[in-house]
């Protein structure tokens, strides 16, 4: 018993030291400390992009981490020994751990980062993840987390009269990205427009319902389709104009074509923009379709949704207030670590129909009013992370004119780079920009008489050598059928003249690979 008694003692020590207000102080301190030089040392660009290392490396490096400071190298002190480290000591450890983190990943407040859909993000917005973080400010019930619940709820409120909805006639809920957002949405739809299809089936009408999507709508559109047992083979691909927008014309004859053929018809998926080359549909056009064949219209604003915030653009997003449902990520073009995604629905009593079902031991019955502010009610999740506050502390600090500084600075820079790439004589712009996206090749003299299979190949020979020296960090796409390049200008601290040395790199690393051949 006293054996017994000694390790639960030595147990709660332990346990005392990782829960120590002081540890937490001493390691805040030495975070911010380096958070700070670290992002001084980026955003002048004095490190690389990205920091490869082959893939086993990285994983093996990893794993010699977690016994670091009490494997068998670690020396001879035993467990309850450690729990008596001081503050200070355990935070000289917790720093070593920091800076192998930040010496290993990518930077993507470096403004030669211009790759995916994913933003050098406004660094205090992590400060705020980090309260609700650090004390696990959960989702689900309101009273688990009644102030995540009340942030969630106002910046819902503020992006949807951004939108052009009335408060109180539109409902939104925060989930975690846009894949896991369009599936919610598209649920949605299809219990809307289906019936009873969430307790009988998807195919409890006897015909195999349909999605129609924009052909080049992100992979989680066709991924829903077979999640919701509507089939990946029943998402048909709606065809597109010389701009790759949907064609309302020929949507038009889509759905009247499916509608004689009685199939029914879970939604139209538009989109805000698309991601290959940044195209922003005719929502207008497609709206006036869809109500013609009382057809769901779905808008993927993953990245688009952002014109909503400023002057300049928002004509880009024109009718976007006349979706039934869409969703919108903060965490790209509003400027916020991932992941925080919002889902939008135009008529507020289509909330509930996403999930129809009861869990008692997680709503009271005795305060029937809170359900309408338990988010665990509206999303896949139960328990979500309180995703919201990064958001909601940026806009509280800076108001909504930093964010239409960021979209109009980005956006901006689209286009400046597509005129670059137009004036010079060995690239080739793929498509007139509408926004912060622009696909592209690099077209040497040695190429300009190329194949188009070889031209392709040299894209993406020369993108991977381009990453993996750190100069920038850049995407690989394809155009009709062959590689090309591809860029999201997605930090608001790029300038033209990173655009100019990414020109420049290319040539250079272009040459040498033209010279190895």
């Amino acid at each position: 018993m006293s054996t017994q008694f000694d390790n639960l003692t030595k147990a709660r020590e332990r346990i005392r030291a990782a829960y120590n207000p002081e540890l937490l102080r001493e390691a805040g301190h030495q975070l911010a400390d380096r958070l700070a030089d670290h992002l001084g040392r980026i955003e002048s660009s004095q490190e690389k992009v990205l920091n490869w290392e082959d893939p086993a490396v990285n994983s093996q490096q990893a794993a010699e981490f977690l016994a670091l400071f009490h494997g068998d190298d670690a020396g001879p002190q035993e467990p309850s020994d450690r729990a008596a480290l001081t503050p200070k000591q355990q935070a000289d450890r917790f720093a070593k751990l920091i800076d192998a983190i930040l010496a290993r990943g990518q930077n993507l407040q470096d403004p030669r980062y211009i790759g995916h859909q994913v933003p050098g993000s406004v660094p205090i917005a992590g400060l705020f993840d980090a309260a609700g973080s650090v004390t696990n400010q959960v989702m689900a019930i309101y009273e688990m987390g009644p102030w995540a619940t009340a942030v969630e709820r106002a910046m819902v409120d503020v992006l949807g009269q951004l939108i052009g909805w009335q408060a109180g006639e539109f409902s939104g809920v925060v989930t975690h990205g846009g894949s896991l957002a369009n599936t919610t949405a598209l649920l949605t739809a299809r219990n809307v427009m289906l019936g009873d299809a969430w307790e009988a089936g998807a195919q409890s009408r006897g015909r195999e319902p349909v999605l129609v999507a924009h052909t080049d709508a992100h992979y989680c559109i066709a991924r829903a389709g077979g999640i919701l047992g509507i089939g990946t083979n029943n998402v048909i691909r709606a065809q597109l104009d010389d701009r790759r927008r949907i064609d309302p014309n020929q949507l038009d004859e889509t759905l009247a074509d499916l509608r004689r053929n009685n199939r029914p018809i879970v939604a139209v998926v538009a989109c805000a923009c698309a991601t290959p080359i940044g195209a922003f549909d005719p929502l207008n056009d497609i709206a006036d379709v869809c109500a013609r064949h009382d057809v769901w219209m779905h808008v993927d604003a993953a990245h688009g949704g952002a014109a909503c915030v400023s002057e300049r653009y928002r004509h880009l997003v024109s009718g976007l207030e006349r979706a039934d449902s869409l969703i919108w990520d903060a965490h790209k073009m509003l400027f916020v670590p991932a992941l925080c995604a919002f889902v939008f629905y135009k008529d507020r009593s289509h909330r509930f129909e996403t999930f129809r079902q009861d869990a008692p031991y997680l709503f009271d019955p005795s305060a029937p009013g809170l359900a309408e502010y338990d988010s665990g009610l509206l999303t896949v999740e139960c328990t979500k992370r309180a995703a919201a506050l990064g958001l909601w502390g940026t806009w509280s600090l800076f108001g909504k004119q930093l964010f239409a500084d960021m979209v109009d600075v980005t956006f901006d820079m689209g286009r400046q780079f597509y005129e670059m790439l137009s004036e010079a004589a060995d690239f080739e712009p793929l498509h007139e920009p509408s926004c912060n996206i622009v696909a592209f090749r690099y077209v040497p003299n040695k190429l300009r008489d190329a194949s188009p299979e070889r031209l392709g190949t040299f894209q993406l020979d020369l993108r991977r050598k381009l990453i993996r020296s750190g100069e920038f960090y850049i995407v690989p796409t394809s155009w009709q059928g062959t590689g090309a390049l591809r860029v999201s200008i997605i930090n608001p601290l790029t300038t033209p003249d990173h655009l100019a040395s990414l020109m420049q790199t290319l040539r250079e690393q272009g040459a040498d690979i033209l010279a190895e051949r």
